[in-house]
């Protein structure tokens, strides 16, 4: 094993190497770890039943000081060893009943995924009270609007890759959460050129069609078309926009309008299935209101007649 401070007190054993740069300081991660006493093999902590484990903040939500320090060494996909002295686990009081005093102890790690969250804490820190007035007040935008767009950009770009997570998790509230303070902070951005205008709507594209899906998958189709509707303000033949407000209208029953964001959106990919498919289901549920509604008059009007 490796001596990773030269003191002695956290061996590593690289197991299956990573890929890409190691984890960086206050950066989000999510690890799958077991955590044993020296020469034990039933772990006393672990977290490799959740397919998912929720993302820790380093300086924040690790607690054990050998383990952040030794995640710091790592890299995407790797899975290692790690053997802390108590001066890096438990000390030497231990924490009883189930660590005893000065433990050695053992951690298996896997990096599942991380993401360079330093710079979003810092962009936020610019407020007093954090993210949260940002997004509702919008107060300390002056600020914010000193720092150079490529900056702004990898905050947003950061906040969007939370929200992919969340969505693939199926934590659609939390998506939305991080896809609208991401956008946000572009809208309140102020825009001293036409270069920098269209780089934001660029990335404001992709950011309202998230959000129209995210609102889709949390059953609430009105929302769903507001950002679909504003993504098609910035490319009006987008076929995802085209696509996700034809999905919207026909939750909300308008199937003339569903028929024509989907006809629109089929007239760029005559060949796409999920297009060709959503207009034949709408094209079925507008046969059957029209029967219903057929039905019904026929029968106000033979209700009539009988009198």
């Amino acid at each position: 094993m490796n001596d990773v401070l030269g003191d002695g007190g956290i061996l590593k054993e690289v197991v299956q190497s990573g890929e890409g740069p190691p984890i960086p300081q206050n950066a989000s991660v999510s690890i799958h770890y077991s955590a044993f006493l020296e020469y034990s093999d039933r772990p006393f902590e672990t977290n490799t039943r959740f397919k998912y484990p929720r993302m820790m903040k380093l300086g924040r939500d690790v607690t054990l000081g050998g383990l952040e320090l030794g995640l710091l060494t790592m890299r995407k996909g790797e899975f290692s060893r790690f053997l802390f002295q108590p001066q890096y686990a438990y000390g030497d009081m231990g924490c009883p009943p189930f660590i005893p005093a000065a433990a050695v102890i053992l951690y298996e790690v896997q990096i599942l995924d991380f993401l360079d969250s330093g710079q979003v804490d810092d962009f936020i820190a610019m407020s007093p009270v954090g993210m949260l007035q940002v997004s509702r007040c919008c107060h300390d935008a002056e600020a914010q609007n000193t720092l150079p767009l490529s900056t702004v950009l990898e905050v947003v770009d950061t906040l969007r890759s939370f929200g992919n997570r969340a969505f693939k998790q199926s934590r659609y509230d939390n998506a939305k959460d991080q896809y609208r303070r991401a956008s946000m902070l572009l809208r309140n951005r102020d825009t001293p050129s036409d270069a920098e205008t269209e780089k934001i709507k660029t990335v404001m594209l992709p950011l309202y069609l998230n959000l129209s899906l995210t609102e889709l998958r949390l059953d609430r189709p009105h929302k769903a078309l507001k950002y679909g509707n504003k993504a098609l303000e910035i490319d009006s033949a987008n076929t995802k926009a085209l696509y996700r407000c034809g999905q919207a209208y026909l939750e909300l029953s308008e199937y003339e309008s569903a028929q024509g964001c989907l006809i629109a959106a089929q007239a760029k990919k005559p060949f796409d299935s999920d297009i060709n498919n959503l207009l034949r289901r709408v094209a079925i549920c507008c046969k059957d209101s029209l029967d219903e509604q057929k039905e019904m008059y026929s029968k106000m009007f033979s209700g009539l007649r009988a009198k």
